[in-house]
């Protein structure tokens, strides 16, 4: 076990200041949902799209829907994961990251952090092309469970008192989120998804600093490849909107 291992406390808090990857993400999030918000209310909406925004909105700020994406809309297979259903669900969604996403960071850098994130928010949509196929989506959620999924895996492959401990405890939250889902009927094949493809980036990405070193230049690619098209599909959003609307 490596001493930079052995110094990370269980969770890692910080300020929202700085310009972490997970400080980004958070604000990305918040940043859109307060755009469809300003965007719901002036079209009449009213302010009851900050707890419950209407199908046709979350459709129009670039929610997945299959046929949508089938059709060529494929941004929406990422753009889905920095929208939300209402600032409960983003609420939610954000204090995990929050609370879990600065350890896992901390642990493997941004790069395979957002590979990690990223791929398995795809993976989870494809399960619900899979399950319900014109069930419009949003959250962050599947990749929360990618996240979640790739901790368990990768921590178990760590081992020692306080790898498995780490294990453990993400496991808990796997399993009350994933009751929590059923009972509030939340889209539970995405999270099932993320859940699955996370756990095999867990097994496959190094534990050790030395190994994973000789991995950086292929991450570096994928996280920089995947941020570009990130911030494409947001920006496709704001556009098409703007020109729709403008």
């Amino acid at each position: 076990m490596s001493a930079h291992y052995q110094r990370q406390k269980f969770f890692i808090t910080r300020s929202l200041r700085g310009h972490s990857l997970v400080q980004i993400l958070i604000y990305a999030n918040l940043a859109m949902f307060t755009l469809m918000v300003l965007h719901g209310t002036v079209l009449g909406l009213g302010m009851r799209v900050i707890l419950n925004p209407s199908l046709e909105l979350l459709v129009a700020w670039w929610a997945q829907f299959w046929p949508y994406a089938l059709a060529g809309e494929i941004w929406r297979c990422l753009s889905y994961a920095y929208m939300h259903g209402g600032i409960i669900h983003l609420g939610f969604n954000m204090i995990v990251l929050y609370q879990v996403g600065p350890l896992i960071e901390s642990e493997i850098g941004w790069q395979r952090f957002f590979t990690v994130y990223s791929i398995t928010a795809i993976f989870a949509t494809l399960a619900g092309l899979v399950i319900h196929p014109n069930v419009v989506v949003v959250g962050a959620s599947g990749a929360l469970f990618g996240i979640f999924g790739f901790a368990v895996s990768y921590y178990h492959r760590v081992g020692g008192s306080l790898g498995i401990q780490r294990r453990n405890f993400l496991f808990q939250w796997i399993v009350i989120a994933l009751v929590f889902g059923f009972v509030v009927g939340a889209d539970n094949a995405a999270h099932v998804g993320g859940l699955i493809s996370g756990a095999a980036f867990g097994w496959l990405i190094p534990t050790t600093i030395r190994a994973q070193r000789k991995t950086d230049g292929l991450f570096n690619i994928l996280a920089w490849l995947l941020a570009a098209l990130t911030a494409a599909s947001l920006i496709a959003v704001i556009v098409t909107l703007a020109i729709r609307y403008l």
